[in-house]
């Protein structure tokens, strides 16, 4: 099997969990319902989604990641794209849609959505030399080489950095780079690049639940809110295969797109479920 087969092409499963029966989850009672599910049509970011009952959102200092996650905006229409113009086929995993692109290729699924976050908010702090990634075969893929003129080239079934093109920078430059970086990373590599989160209960904004592998599937946190007695609460988000628009994901198991933090178990989702040891966060 060649690198570009196990790459983010192929390193998510496009299937749907169906539950024949409404699963059973950690703490599902734990959840208070929220005053509307289609709240989405009058929120306009991330920050606006209501909260249940008796929860804040878990503070975080300005600059953050998860300070800019929450400024995300939302579409208001709150329909998946894919790619090429389609509706997805399945329109009920989403709570609310990111108003981001996807991109005109079948680049931008699961693990390529963390990652294009996590750039986007490295970029707009202007944080360019931290923008990195590793390739499946574990060849580093950093844009400040990138904006030198590096490129990064398949010989031998294996990516070498080779100086090809003239300096460059600015918006056009980093989409090129990270259409680059969907093409050769994805599940398996991010995974090993992520530190391990122990305590599900200390999850935060930023945290990725991952499993790296062919089918593999990544979500990542985008907020996080808490009770009086510290008990916390979370979003997530996703792309899926083929390459759509990032979406904030319901809960299959509660009223509204909350679920419960400090569970052990499974982590069920719309369209995959997760273990709690595959909880984790960027360095």
């Amino acid at each position: 099997m060649t690198l570009a087969q196990t790459s983010s092409f192929s390193i998510c499963i496009f299937l749907f969990i169906i539950f024949a029966n409404k699963p059973v989850l950690w703490n599902e009672a734990a959840i208070p319902t929220v005053a509307s599910n289609n709240a989405h049509a009058t929120t306009k970011s991330v920050s606006d989604i209501p909260l249940p009952a008796g929860y804040k959102r878990l503070p975080q200092l300005a600059g953050t990641f998860g300070a800019w996650l929450r400024t995300m905006p939302l579409k208001q229409d709150n329909k998946v794209y894919l790619y090429n113009g389609q509706l997805k086929n399945n329109q009920q995993a989403q709570y609310a849609v990111l108003d981001i692109s996807v991109g005109s290729k079948n680049l931008q699924q699961c693990a390529d959505a963390v990652m294009r976050l996590y750039a986007e908010y490295l970029y707009a702090a202007r944080s360019f030399g931290e923008i990195s990634f590793n390739a499946t075969d574990g060849t580093k893929m950093a844009y400040s080489d990138w904006m030198k003129g590096d490129r990064f080239v398949l010989k031998n079934n294996r990516l070498q950095k080779v100086r090809q093109a003239a300096p460059g920078s600015g918006q056009a430059c980093f989409a090129q780079y990270l259409e680059t970086v969907f093409s050769w990373a994805g599940t398996l590599s991010l995974s090993k690049e992520l530190i391990p989160v122990k305590d599900t209960r200390k999850l935060l904004p930023g945290d990725v639940f991952i499993r790296g592998g062919a089918p593999g599937h990544a979500v990542i946190v985008m907020d996080v809110a808490e009770n009086a007695v510290g008990e916390r609460i979370f979003l997530l988000a996703q792309s899926y295969m083929p390459a759509q628009n990032i979406h904030v994901l319901k809960n299959p198991g509660a009223a509204g797109p909350w679920y419960a933090a400090g569970f052990s178990g499974k982590l069920f989702t719309p369209e995959w479920v997760f273990d709690a040891n595959e909880l984790t966060r960027f360095p």
